[in-house]
């Protein structure tokens, strides 16, 4: 019983994994560039700062 309530977790986990990774705006949209302006400039990584740059900055 033990084993199945497991798995049972595990599948659900497995299950609702693209739900919660989807929600991410893409890359260069304008809701993107608002969440990045919003970020704190310290917790930006080289890649954001770069794409921010190319689609946000320099359009």
């Amino acid at each position: 019983m033990y084993t199945f309530l497991r798995m049972v977790k595990l599948l659900s986990v497995v299950a609702l994994f693209p739900l919660v990774s989807a929600c991410a705006p893409e890359v260069g949209s304008p809701d993107w560039c608002k969440s990045i302006e919003e970020k704190p400039k310290g917790e930006l990584t080289m890649n954001e700062a770069k794409d921010y740059a190319k689609h946000c900055v320099f359009k």
